[in-house]
């Protein structure tokens, strides 16, 4: 009698399964492209391929008994019919080259894009009714010979930090369908997962002459700051036609200050009570708030500091430091 682990898992199930992987790995090693060659590629019949043989069986024993040489002609073509349709389900994926282009940033519960090239490198035939399968997602394309195609798949993101894709089941049954010929490719390619924003709180601690508040003389168009003689090349708009009309001599051009932007340091110290994730994730909130603001800002954590910017780089900068604290790095 088999030992049965109360946890609901079969150990020499669970074994078996930990060596198939530990050999598919070795044997499909993850990598940026991947191109199916033959020590990629499994073949096996499908559920018609099975009952295809099957009537071929019948047909078979059927002509034996009768001596019909009609019945015996038309088992071997069928037979020999199958036998060419091996050749092309196989060749129908045989040289596809798979390249990950990248994966979107998102947020835990999320679903990440990732952008996968199927290419073909002949001339001559295309690859078609290709099956590209994940756990959340699937795609059903051709690609012409010669060409390549982009394809989108998405997967149901974690915690913060980097997600890696499960590995993905390149299948087709192209062109008759009675076998299926597969492959697995693991490509190297991970999404960032950024904080959760959550609503923060007002910080119980702020360093001194970190915030500046401010107003410029630059030219903006929230208050009037006054008049100058009229340059060329100044905007219509902004001309006193009113002082004009009421018969002042020189024309002239309105002024206007527009308040400066803030600059806002995002403080690890600042919530020195918080637990780590929540921390993370209400620098992420004001980060978004005064990234939407146009409000300078910077990131301090106790071994990384990003000076005060803006900017979309510079968000994905201080959102990339948030979501890689205390994770080991890897490259995108």
């Amino acid at each position: 009698m088999a030992e049965v682990d109360y946890s609901g898992k079969h150990p020499l199930r669970t074994r078996l399964r930990a060596r198939y992987r530990a050999w598919l790995k070795r044997r499909l090693p993850p990598a940026r492209t991947i191109v199916l060659e033959q020590k990629r590629l499994f073949i096996f019949p499908s559920r018609p391929g099975f009952l295809f043989i099957g009537t071929l069986l019948i047909m078979l024993l059927t002509a034996i008994n009768y001596q019909n040489n009609l019945a015996y002609g038309l088992t071997f073509w069928l037979a020999m019919l199958f036998v060419v349709a091996i050749h092309f389900t196989h060749g129908n994926l045989m040289q596809l080259t798979l390249t990950a282009v990248g994966a979107e940033s998102v947020y835990p519960g999320q679903r990440a894009e990732f952008r996968i090239r199927l290419s073909c490198s002949s001339k001559r035939s295309g690859h078609y009714s290709i099956r590209l399968t994940w756990p959340d997602s699937e795609a059903l394309v051709d690609v012409p010979a010669g060409e390549a195609i982009e394809v989108s798949l998405f997967q149901t993101v974690g915690g913060r930090g980097w997600f890696e894709p499960p590995r993905l089941t390149v299948e087709s049954g192209y062109p008759l369908g009675l076998l299926r010929c597969w492959s697995f490719a693991e490509l190297a390619v991970k999404a960032l997962v950024w904080p959760k924003p959550i609503p923060a709180p007002a910080p119980t601690h702020v360093r001194g002459g970190d915030d500046a508040v401010g107003f410029s003389d630059a030219s903006g168009v929230e208050d009037l700051a006054g008049f100058r003689d009229y340059r060329v090349g100044d905007s219509l708009r902004h001309v006193d036609w009113r002082g004009l009309a009421r018969g002042q001599q020189t024309l002239q051009t309105r002024q206007y200050s527009a308040p400066a932007r803030e600059d806002h340091w995002l403080d690890w110290d600042a919530f020195p009570d918080a637990p780590v994730e929540l921390r993370l994730s209400w620098l992420c909130w004001l980060a978004l708030q005064y990234d939407a603001r146009g409000d300078q800002y910077g990131l301090r954590l106790p071994d990384e500091e990003i000076p005060l910017a803006t900017g979309d780089r510079h968000r994905e900068r201080v959102l990339r430091a948030l979501a890689l604290y205390g994770v080991e790095s890897a490259p995108v």
